[in-house]
């Protein structure tokens, strides 16, 4: 028998190779684009920056220190435009990473598109457009879930008649990895939001409609270091799906049925302890979600070696993409049929997480489906977070250089530019100016008409997306558009997961207790801390999991969840008569946060209260926190929790 009788007849196509990038500005971010596709890069992946997620113009007072951080600003049509310049969108399959206002930068791609000239029905691409997930993990909602499920209802309606080629909604279980769950946990709640929104859609179209337009709906996928285990997630994924599409919704057509899925591997489990190590766990990552033929992904995005210490580099993206490529095109994967059919381990794996899954999604069904779980998903989801950072503090998972074998060589990789890329701060200035200049030379006529429309297609119920699409045209801004949503739908406040009860969970954690019992009594009532996340960063497991540990010390703890503004978290401080304030920020943003946090803070009296500052925070930022009155500041490689807690009573003690 020769090597080539266990061939398929012809090989599979690569899968999209995308690299998820946008920082500074649309130009900026143009020019990245360009050149990686020059590279050999054969998709887009648009990241946005966080004013541009959350419905705000890059000079809203929430936007500051936030402008071109984390993404791409996008304020109005101009922007869009520049973004793709030189980019034929007819030609190109573009993921944009956006979900509460996907609405309205699908709009703003659209009419780049028609500008260039291109058949809007020819266009290629998804919009994540998953409110759940937001809720859950990521934080950048804008309004209440069931307006919001409307909104990706009116995109995917608007999709299937107008832009039949484009994915209109992405589910997104790849912060649900991220924010802890277990992965049945992670398909259960994913497959849940899948079905709340095909619920939403299956009286908006004829019935024999329906299953193509299920086919349209595609998912997101995290890829962990657990690889046997992460592979046989996705082909349980497959197999669930497809068991969903056909007996709750009676689609027939196996094509229809397919489960379809973009991935970018695990950024929660990159480290900053030993960076160099993170190449060889994206490459594990990625083979999960490449290996098996039956459950491979459609497209995927690699986070580079770096993403723990900053923003990346090029190169350092480039690295990323050539790992792609050397699998796709050198080796000979795509020329075999599926690898692990009938594998008796991995059919037991896979069985055995369809089982826990399908358990979960029935008990999400009996609450009611998703939306009416959201409180049960985002609590079960904090506990998880906890028990999976409690293992590691217990060396029960082991995480090479951070648990153990710590020691080791300087990473040449880091060099004089400490191995990441920084954002100009007069990025910020010159964005604001632009849009300045956008506004003053629009038709504010037509711009006012546009908004008339759309408030009057908010409140009657109507689909957003036509008039979405005539306000881009118009001129309309990003914050404009998600103000005519704030005030048709009202603002939302998720929940934060974690309880200020008294805490049960105390083993291993006496001397803790007792430390905090001590420093109480001299006190003369309990240690208070105030945990806040200043700023528009929505990423709140490192806060929750502060929160929560600080609670199982003792402590009465204060936690509010995301998006307060440096003087409510004062005021916060004032009103809780704070020992101890902790600030969390993951978005890069911290220095003109915490400078305005700490001025407010002398100017009220509270200069005597000690700050600590958690985030991805470069070593010369630190010192300038410091400075700045800040008494510690932590990183990803501080995983200590107890270290932690045993710092916030030794600061609070008088």
């Amino acid at each position: 028998m020769t090597n080539t009788d266990h061939r398929q007849g012809k090989s599979d196509r690569p899968w999209l190779i995308r690299t998820y990038a946008g920082h500074s500005t649309a130009t900026a971010s143009n020019a990245l684009y360009r050149s990686n596709l020059a590279k050999g890069q054969t998709g887009l992946s648009v990241a946005f920056d966080l004013p541009t997620q959350t419905g705000y113009d890059s000079d809203h007072t929430l936007a500051r220190g936030e402008v071109g951080k984390v993404g791409v600003p996008v304020c109005h049509l101009g922007d869009m435009r520049a973004l793709f310049d030189q980019i034929p969108l007819d030609q190109m399959n573009t993921s944009m990473t956006i979900n509460a206002t996907a609405p309205w930068l699908l709009s703003l791609y659209i009419a780049v598109a028609e500008e260039q000239g291109a058949d809007i029905r020819g266009l290629q691409g998804t919009v994540q457009n998953d409110l759940i997930k937001e809720y859950l993990s990521r934080g950048t909602y804008i309004c209440p879930p069931k307006p919001s499920l409307k909104m990706i209802a009116d995109v995917a309606e608007y999709c299937y008649s107008s832009v039949p080629k484009w994915n209109p909604m992405n589910v997104c279980s790849y912060h649900l990895q991220e924010a802890g769950a277990t992965p049945e946990q992670e398909l259960a709640f994913a497959l849940a939001t899948g079905q709340a929104v095909l619920d939403e859609l299956q009286p908006r179209v004829p019935a024999e409609d329906f299953p193509a337009l299920v086919g349209r709906i595609s998912f997101f996928v995290n890829a962990g270091i657990r690889f046997v285990t992460e592979m046989c997630k996705m082909r349980a994924f497959v197999d669930l799906w497809d068991e969903i599409c056909e007996t709750r919704y009676g689609v027939s057509d196996p094509k229809f049925r397919r489960f379809r899925y973009g991935v970018q591997v695990n950024s929660l489990g990159l480290t900053e302890q030993q960076p160099e190590n993170n190449v060889y766990r994206i490459l594990i990552e990625m083979l999960a979600v490449t290996l098996s033929k039956k459950a491979r992904a459609r497209a995927v995005q690699l986070p580079a070696w770096n993403e723990a210490l900053g923003l990346p580099r090029p190169w350092d993206q480039q690295w990323s993409m050539r790992m792609q490529q050397i699998l796709a095109y050198e080796t000979d994967l795509l020329e075999y049929e599926d690898l692990f059919e009938g594998n008796p381990a991995v059919d037991r794996k896979v069985e055995e997480l369809k089982t826990g899954a399908r358990a979960e999604l029935a008990n999400l069904e009996g609450m009611g489906g998703a939306v009416a779980s959201i409180e049960y998903m985002k609590s079960r989801l904090v506990d998880s977070n906890a028990e999976r950072l409690n293992r590691i503090e217990r060396n029960e998972t082991i995480v090479v250089g951070v648990n153990r074998w710590t020691e080791g060589e300087p990473s040449p990789l880091q060099t004089e530019d400490g191995g990441i890329m920084v954002v100009d701060p007069a990025v910020e200035q010159e964005q604001i100016s632009r849009l300045n200049d956008w506004r003053q030379d629009r038709d504010d006529a037509e711009v006012q008409a546009a908004l008339v429309a759309l408030r009057a297609a908010a409140k009657a119920g109507d689909n957003i997306m036509p008039p979405s699409i005539a306000a881009a045209k118009a001129g309309v801004t990003t914050g404009e558009w998600a103000e005519e949503m704030r005030k048709a739908h009202g603002t939302y406040r998720g929940p934060t997961g974690v309880s200020g009860s008294v805490s049960n969970k105390t083993e291993g954690l006496d001397d803790l207790r007792e430390k905090v019992d001590v420093v109480s009594d001299k006190l003369g009532r309990r240690l208070k801390f105030l945990v806040g996340k200043p700023g528009l960063d929505g990423h709140s497991n490192g806060a929750e999991q502060i929160a929560f540990r600080a609670r199982d010390c003792g402590m009465d703890i204060s936690y509010d969840g995301i998006r307060l503004t440096p003087a409510e978290l004062v005021a916060a401080a004032i009103e809780d008569q704070a020992h101890v304030v902790g600030l969390s920020i993951l978005s890069g943003s911290h220095l003109p946060l915490v400078q305005e946090t700490m001025d407010r803070m002398r100017a009220a009296g509270l200069a005597h209260i000690p700050v600590i500052v958690g985030g991805i925070i470069p070593d010369d930022d630190a010192n300038t926190l410091k400075q700045m009155g800040v008494a510690r500041v932590y990183t990803p490689k501080d995983f200590e929790l107890n270290s932690i807690m045993s710092d916030i009573t030794i600061l609070a003690t008088p």
